[in-house]
């Protein structure tokens, strides 16, 4: 909801054009700024007691949006992503809940599977509250029904959320410290995952947040094309995770995240290739993809980087690269697309897409070098 509705209210309302990204890029700020605080907080009262310390984040974030529709004040939309940006840091360690239930490490993809493909029902629903916020609340002013649209969602996933189960947090709570922070992220099992994770979030957030300006604001393409080319993406980018776990245990989640890099590579070939609406669309769906492929296959083999007792510390620096690359992307993409053009934000992405390759095969080579072994 706010990659459309988040990005079209700065336009209409923030002081220059090259502005307009910063609401979006915010989420990921307020991410990155929050990864360590939450996983303390998670680790001292547990994750489902904590997790509602993210909820009332969600709900700040619903009500700065309706202020910053009303007003049309750009620093409360500001805040607005900012205080969402914390909430979805709460949101992301459900993942890792998801892998600690697990007792095999093996299970990981499956898991991340049914986990991620929840994100299918979002790629309908948010663009829709953008869309159909103001048709439903048409007194409101532009856009404000949307965030009103948000709260009524989030109520919803409070009372869903009383029905999870925890097991009781033991292992962080002895006398074992566990190993130094550094010696876990100079080995190749935690910084190939962890960066390969953070290329993809950050390539996908640099190109995405840059999308919905390009398409409206520079080629002039209608609200509807342009929440259907975002709906799109999002749906490419949860729908692979129906079988992506099955292919990791198939295939190797080293070999599946090559897979992801050289995807991403041809996003930017399509892009280059024109800006009508199918280069959009392509490009965008491609984009998704990619995205599932080496997200989910980081998350899926970052927790073999760490023993239990470490296993908060490892999370929360693992989210701090990923989601401080995420944030630099944001911030710099609305400055990229109006100062460079749509083919240079592009052009930008390669180095960071072959450094992912690179990364990929390397953690490829790992898994065969391992099977061989056994």
């Amino acid at each position: 909801m706010m990659i459309l509705v988040g990005g079209l209210l700065a336009a209409k309302i923030a002081p220059t054009a090259k502005l307009a990204t910063l609401p979006l890029a915010m989420i990921i700020v307020g991410t990155a700024t929050s990864t360590i605080w939450v996983a303390m907080l998670l680790r001292q009262f547990g994750r489902k007691r904590g997790s509602h310390v993210g909820f009332l984040f969600s709900f700040l974030a619903a009500f700065l949006g309706y202020q910053a529709a009303v007003q049309e004040s750009f620093p409360l939309l500001v805040a607005t992503g900012f205080s969402m940006g914390i909430a979805v840091t709460f949101w992301q360690q459900f993942r890792f809940a998801a892998l600690e239930s697990l007792p095999d490490p093996k299970l990981n993809g499956p898991a991340l599977s049914v986990m991620m493909g929840g994100g299918l029902i979002a790629a309908f629903i948010g663009p829709e509250i953008g869309a159909r916020g103001q048709d439903l609340f048409p007194h409101l002013p532009e856009y404000a029904g949307c965030f009103v649209l948000l709260a009524g969602l989030v109520a919803i996933a409070v009372v869903v959320f009383q029905f999870s189960e925890q097991p009781p947090i033991t292992t962080d709570r002895t006398d074992q410290p566990g190993r130094p922070l550094l010696e876990i992220v100079k080995s190749p099992q935690f910084y190939i995952p962890s960066l390969c994770a953070a290329i993809g979030f950050g390539v996908m957030s640099f190109v995405m947040t840059a999308t919905p300006l390009t398409m409206h604001e520079v080629c002039g393409f209608d609200l509807n094309d342009t929440k259907k080319v975002i709906q799109s993406h999002i749906v490419a980018m949860f729908l692979p995770s129906l079988i992506g776990g099955h292919l990791m245990q198939r295939f190797g989640v080293g070999r599946i995240m090559v897979v992801g890099a050289i995807l991403y590579a041809v996003v930017v070939g399509i892009g280059l290739l024109g800006q009508e609406l199918v280069h959009f669309w392509g490009s965008l769906i491609l984009l998704g993809v990619g995205w599932n492929f080496l997200f989910m296959g980081g998350t899926a083999l970052l927790p073999i980087s760490y023993k239990p007792n470490e296993r908060f510390k490892a999370q929360a620096a693992n989210d701090l690269v990923v989601f401080g690359t995420q944030a630099i992307a944001s911030l710099s993409s609305g400055w990229f697309v109006f100062t460079f053009g749509w083919n240079g934000l592009l052009l930008t992405c390669l180095p960071l897409l072959t450094a992912a390759l690179i990364l990929a095969i390397q953690q490829a080579r790992l898994e065969s070098r391992s099977t061989k072994s056994e």
